[in-house]
């Protein structure tokens, strides 16, 4: 089992920039990748990128690539995502995930363990 817990979310204004991190416990030793997700009211989870295990492999969703960077420091069991240029439409709901398979992917299903959640607010 791995446990996962986001912090970092908050409130922001349009143009702003948040980082968000997501430490992990307990079965670390495994070799996951790892992603971030969000949820805005009435839609549904949506990829935003996702994260090899050494970090050296990663993707983005087409909304926030050029203004947003995953990246991981395995030593510290933690993953972020440096978030710039926020635009109101990215407020949602974030989630960190992790998963088992050795492949980064953009997939919801391939995911198997998920954190609760930190929300993001960007004001216009």
């Amino acid at each position: 089992q791995v446990q996962l817990v986001e912090s970092g979310g908050g409130l922001v204004q349009a143009g702003g920039s948040l980082r968000l991190s997501c430490a992990a416990s307990g079965r670390t030793s495994i070799n996951y990748a790892m992603g971030w997700f969000r949820q805005a009211p009435g839609k549904e989870r949506e990829f935003v990128a996702a994260i090899g295990w050494s970090g050296d492999i990663t993707t983005y969703g087409d909304s926030v690539k050029g203004r947003f960077t995953i990246s991981r420091d395995n030593t510290k069991n933690t993953m972020y995502l440096q978030m710039n240029s926020l635009k109101p439409e990215d407020t949602a709901v974030y989630y960190c995930a992790a998963s088992k398979l050795r492949v980064v992917s953009r997939l919801i299903a391939n995911y198997d363990y998920w954190g609760q959640g930190t929300q993001v607010t960007v004001s216009s």
